[in-house]
């Protein structure tokens, strides 16, 4: 009985995980580990101590670099900081106002009109804005990837568990 309540938590915290590999205020990955980490304690030795490493370490890379690849992409094309701000406030106002795609539409007027205010020229901003959404979407992709095998093996381990 506390073996499913556990699995349904798991399965819930790595659905909500899914979810925050495209909404930023929500920790995708390091959800769908956590969800690995209930399902353990349905489950005694659901996975080995080396499967947990590798996921803990993939769920820290991908972490770090949701962080470091925009911002690198965006200096190596000299994006302001208004840019920045701008390409994350684009990518809320999008996705409150037209979800789920107007996040990505968000996300890159946000950072020309950033890059505008700033004082760039149109095709300057254009250029920022279109390597701080590409490097944001490449990012939402490897969450999205990471996340949705954590949820097969999660996914996989439960049904073999009961059948």
């Amino acid at each position: 009985m506390i073996s499913t309540l556990l699995i349904i938590i798991g399965l819930l915290v790595s659905i909500v995980g899914l979810i925050g590999c495209i909404i930023p205020a929500i920790p995708g990955p390091p959800l769908n580990f956590l969800a690995l980490v209930i399902l353990e304690l349905a489950i005694e030795d659901a996975f080995t101590l080396d499967f947990y490493y590798l996921w803990g370490g993939i769920t820290i890379i991908v972490v770090v670099l949701d962080y470091v690849l925009p911002i690198l992409g965006a200096k190596a094309y000299r994006a302001s900081s208004y840019g920045i701000w701008g390409s994350i406030f684009g990518m809320i106002v999008g996705i409150i106002f037209f979800p789920p795609f107007g996040m990505i539409l968000g996300l890159f007027v946000g950072a020309v009109v950033g890059e505008v205010l700033a004082g760039k020229k149109e095709w300057e901003a254009l250029k920022v804005g279109s390597v701080t959404f590409f490097a944001s979407m490449l990012m939402i992709f490897i969450k999205l990837a990471v996340s949705g095998v954590m949820l097969y093996y999660f996914v996989k381990r439960s049904i073999e568990y009961y059948f």
